[in-house]
């Protein structure tokens, strides 16, 4: 088995004992450099870059080395023959001595010097900024020499004193050998393990990534990606979420296509792991217009009749054709999401739109993973049969469908599927519904364009209702929005309304007051539709579903 080791020494004087060591050990690639503390770790980083399996060092060298590669680091402890060798010969010297260092020198200093008798002072230090205040004491008291490592010497000699080096004999050193031939052994038998796991594991999986606590990625094996499809943001939300629930399944779109994921969390005895399972197989990619997929998003609060969202809910589940009708802005497609979400964990929604799909590509649309489908402009269709080919499909695969309009369904159409009616009221119907919305745009608009009011008045919200809007939801969003932007306080205040209306930022005539009297109310709509056609009669007759005769008459009135 082939072992690299590399030995960082922190003084020159143990090369000549470590060059006496590599002889004992001829299944090992041996290798040495001199470097001590920030130098150290500059040859440990590019010894593990050349492929060391393992770094041998001394003391803050050591420490300094393991908080800066990701390979073993085999610290050379002092022995006790160190330790007596070196203590010996210092108290040979006349001069005046003491020992200076961290706990892992003195301590054991302290206890030889006491069984032998040796006229030598010990001083712990516990921090190196420490050590050059003390050294210039124990000169000043008159120390002529200090023992100790290496950060101690050089400042002692730095001070013009003599210094003593508690060195690093030949056994410490083949100690420190063993131990790193032990601990890379230990490690290859376990990365051999792991290799097979893995080779097993990607087998099944295609694409896992795994994250550490601080959202780091520290593995990566993507088969069916050229590159990781996720951003670090989404991959930081989620190990928040997962930290916590302890698993998770969510899904995103991208492009037309869809990522699920599956994550859980691992907490192991030194570090804890995110790790997440993508699969981009369940839907493919769709590149004909008018069809999206949907993943699972925020709902709305369309805060509807509780009766209506639990009827339509129980069609749902029965997986029954749901028509939802209404005017535009009546929060059709937000009721959809709304039931999809709350009622499908891990399936898709998939949104036709027949104003630009064509009807006979219904059969091509791959349907794996899709729970529910929104049929929209379906009063565009040329040809029935595909619909009706496809809604058989759907039916067998136990699928839901919405179909949203503001028109009632061709018989044609439907053909012999029974299709549930749900009338969508109009925003002037359900005015409870306006303060709930009005707080989720205000929560929109600050976190898309950083405004800064959250909150409404009650005074303010009673001027919003007592309009209606032509376009329902669509106009109160539009409103909100205008309303955010100018407003500097946290709470809209009923004056910013009346402002903004007064300075024409949004467009006054979307309001219609619901004091107003039905002649009075025909009149405004006639009059605004007129001006969209450019005083054009004919046309204007045409989309009011009257004759130009009795628009005449109703401009004279």
């Amino acid at each position: 088995m082939y072992m690299k080791v590399h030995i960082i020494a922190p003084y020159e004087s143990m090369i000549p004992i470590i060059k006496a060591c590599v002889p004992l050990y001829p299944d090992l690639e041996i290798g040495y450099s001199i470097g001590d503390l920030e130098k150290g770790v500059e040859l440990a980083k590019m010894e593990e870059e050349n492929g060391a399996d393992a770094i041998i060092s001394r003391g803050g060298t050591a420490k300094l080395i393991k908080r800066s590669v990701n390979i073993p680091v085999i610290d050379m402890h002092l022995s006790g023959y160190d330790m007596i060798r070196s203590l010996t010969l210092a108290s040979e010297l006349k001069d005046k001595t003491a020992i200076v260092g961290f706990s892992n020198i003195t301590s054991g200093a302290q206890s030889i010097i006491d069984l032998l008798d040796l006229p030598l002072q010990v001083y712990t230090v516990r921090e190196s900024k420490d050590v050059a205040p003390l050294i210039l004491t124990l000169k000043n008291e008159g120390y002529k020499q200090i023992v100790g490592d290496v950060i101690t010497i050089n400042t002692t000699i730095s001070y013009g004193m003599k210094g003593f080096l508690i060195q690093s004999g030949k056994e410490s050193i083949i100690r420190a050998i063993n131990d790193a031939r032990e601990m890379i052994t230990y490690l290859q038998y376990k990365s051999d393990i792991n290799r097979m796991f893995e080779r097993l594991l990607v087998k099944e999986v295609h694409n896992i990534v795994i994250l550490n606590s601080d959202n780091q990625i520290v593995y990566e094996h993507l088969t069916d990606f050229d590159s990781n499809p996720l951003s670090d943001d989404q991959y930081r939300t989620m190990n928040g979420e997962v930290n916590v629930s302890k698993q998770l399944h969510t899904s995103f779109s991208q492009d037309g296509s869809s990522i699920e994921v599956d994550g859980f969390w691992h907490d192991g005895l030194y570090s804890s792991y995110g790790v997440y399972v993508l699969d981009a197989s369940p839907v493919k990619r769709f590149d004909q217009k008018g069809v999206q997929i949907k993943a699972a998003s925020i709902s709305e609060p369309i805060a509807m009749d509780t009766v209506l969202i639990n009827n339509v809910t129980a069609l749902y589940k029965n997986h029954e054709i749901i028509q939802l009708k209404g005017n535009r802005g009546t929060g059709k497609e937000f009721l959809v999401n709304q039931i999809h979400n709350e009622q499908t964990k891990n399936g898709k929604l998939l949104i036709i739109d027949f104003e630009e799909f064509k009807e006979a590509d219904l059969n091509k649309l791959p349907l794996e993973h899709i729970r529910t489908i929104t049929l929209k402009n379906i009063d565009c269709l040329q040809d029935y049969e595909p619909l009706r080919e496809f809604l058989s499909t759907c039916c067998r695969k136990n699928l839901s469908i919405f179909i949203v309009s503001n028109v009632q369904i061709n018989e044609a159409i439907a053909g012999n599927f029974a299709i549930n009616t749900i009338h969508m009221q109009d925003l002037s119907q359900r005015k409870s519904d306006i303060g709930n919305l009005t707080k989720f745009f205000l929560s929109y608009y600050h976190q898309t364009y950083g405004t800064t009011a959250m909150n409404i008045k009650s005074d303010a919200l009673a001027l919003l209702e007592e309009y209606s809007y032509p376009n329902n939801i669509d106009d109160l969003k539009q409103l909100i929005k205008q309303i955010a932007l100018n407003e500097k306080e946290y709470v809209i205040r009923k004056e910013t309304i009346e402002k903004i209306i007064a300075d024409n930022n949004i467009p006054t005539d979307i309001f219609v007051s619901q004091k107003a009297t039905l002649k009075e109310m025909e009149k405004y709509i006639i009059q605004r539709v007129l001006k969209e056609e450019n005083y054009n009669q004919t046309k204007t007759a045409e989309r009011l579903g009257i004759n130009r005769a009795t628009l005449w008459r109703k401009l004279k009135e």
